[in-house]
């Protein structure tokens, strides 16, 4: 009789009916209330109801908690999770589902929104704090947040099942790459291959698929960029934590107004970057024509540089660059690989194994032009029974590791 009183009482109308008595309550004050002070009237709302009176003090822990953060915290019910550092991501599908990814594992959870206003509003709230604006006629916003997560929501006039929501937290400490070691990402022997390289000046590209990793290799790859030079750092939305460098420009994109104005491209950026006198520039990730600008960075001088983008494999991703160049100019496609062949030095491409763990699974080298295609020389390779091994194939472009005299 307890269990199906209890099952009574915490149930959303209740949950609901509450968390509006509460609301009315803090509208009529005249002062603002500090948060102990609406957690008093939270507790004084849930232990004087009489439904209460059977329930654990368990359950009523959570109905605090479930009110406190409906009325407080602008995820609501999301809130537990968003405050756990173990959940990487939160995707919510509309009021039918919310998934979240702990731990490299994605599962889904037992709540779920009761409409799609509810949803709505924590959706309107989170592109309000960072100053975008969200409706039938701007129905997607993409934005990072003061936290450095990065939020993604689609409106309902465009998503079927919609409102969509998804939030992907980045990790509060730093990765290292002896921690990348550690967890089987990669091999130390690959992992000294690579360090060698970025002091060297290679021109370096990661590739995989999506939470793959890429933005997290990319920081680790940067710690071994030589403290005195100069970086410019150019992303859609800033994750990256580079903090050794003292001579450090960091720029964002910026999305068009409400009018229309107001855009900054990537594209933009990365040609500012060039005026700005850098060593080495890092492109956070390519989606589009900036590739175009990207690759003649590469080309100019600018050894070192570092970028990201999505590909299901190295040969994939060498693809997928040429019609990201295609988008910015119709150039003939020889030239076209010419110039990437010219620009990048080596593709590190990751994934996730069987294992759900994320993992180096190539390291190539872009060796030229042959029979009018990029010639690809495979230094490591990952298979599920020997892990990630050095093929025995040598890297043939030492040029710059003999200027800085390493060999």
């Amino acid at each position: 009789m307890q269990k199906k009183s209890e099952d009574r009482y915490d149930t959303v109308s209740t949950l609901k009916e509450i968390t509006e008595n509460v609301r009315a309550v803090i509208n009529s004050k005249d002062q603002k209330l500090t948060d102990a002070e609406v957690l008093d009237l939270i507790e004084a709302f849930v232990l004087k109801d009489s439904r209460t009176q059977v329930c654990s003090y368990q359950t009523k822990g959570d109905v605090i908690s479930s009110v406190f953060n409906a009325t407080r915290k602008e995820l609501d019910l999301l809130q537990p999770y968003a405050d756990d550092r173990e959940v990487s991501e939160i995707m919510v599908n509309g009021i039918e589902g919310i998934f979240i990814e702990k731990k490299g594992k994605i599962e889904r959870l037992s709540k779920n929104f009761e409409t799609k206003e509810e949803l709505e509003e924590i959706i309107r709230r989170l592109a309000g704090k960072v100053h975008r604006e969200i409706n039938e006629l701007n129905p997607i916003v993409d934005a990072r947040m003061e936290d450095g997560s990065r939020i993604h929501a689609v409106y309902k006039n465009v998503a079927l099942n919609g409102p969509i929501l998804t939030i992907r937290r980045f990790p509060e400490k730093k990765i290292s790459m002896s921690e990348l070691i550690e967890y089987g990402s990669i091999t130390e022997e690959a992992a000294l291959f690579l360090k060698q390289l970025v002091i060297a000046g290679y021109n370096i590209f990661i590739s995989g698929g999506t939470s793959s990793g890429k933005t997290t290799f990319l920081n680790v790859l940067s710690n071994y960029i030589p403290k005195e030079e100069r970086v410019i750092v150019i992303e859609d939305s800033a994750e990256l934590q580079i903090m050794e460098i003292e001579n450090l420009v960091r720029m964002e994109s910026r999305n068009a107004n409400v009018q229309g104005k107001g855009e900054v491209s990537i594209r933009q950026l990365i040609k500012a970057s060039l005026r700005m006198r850098p060593d080495r520039i890092i492109v956070g990730e390519v989606r589009g024509p900036e590739v175009l600008d990207m690759i003649q960075a590469m080309n100019t001088g600018h050894d070192g540089s570092l970028s990201t983008g999505h590909g299901n494999s190295p040969v994939g991703m060498l693809t997928r660059l040429e019609t990201m160049y295609l988008m910015a100019a119709e150039f003939p496609i020889e030239a076209i690989r010419n110039q990437i062949a010219e620009a990048i030095d080596i593709i590190v491409h990751l994934g996730r194994t069987p294992d759900r763990g994320r993992k180096v699974l190539e390291i190539i080298e872009l060796a030229g032009i042959e029979n009018g295609k990029i010639r690809v020389n495979t230094l490591f390779s990952y298979t599920n029974a020997a892990g990630l091994k050095a093929t025995g194939n040598k890297l043939s472009n030492q040029s710059k590791l003999e200027r800085k005299g390493m060999i």
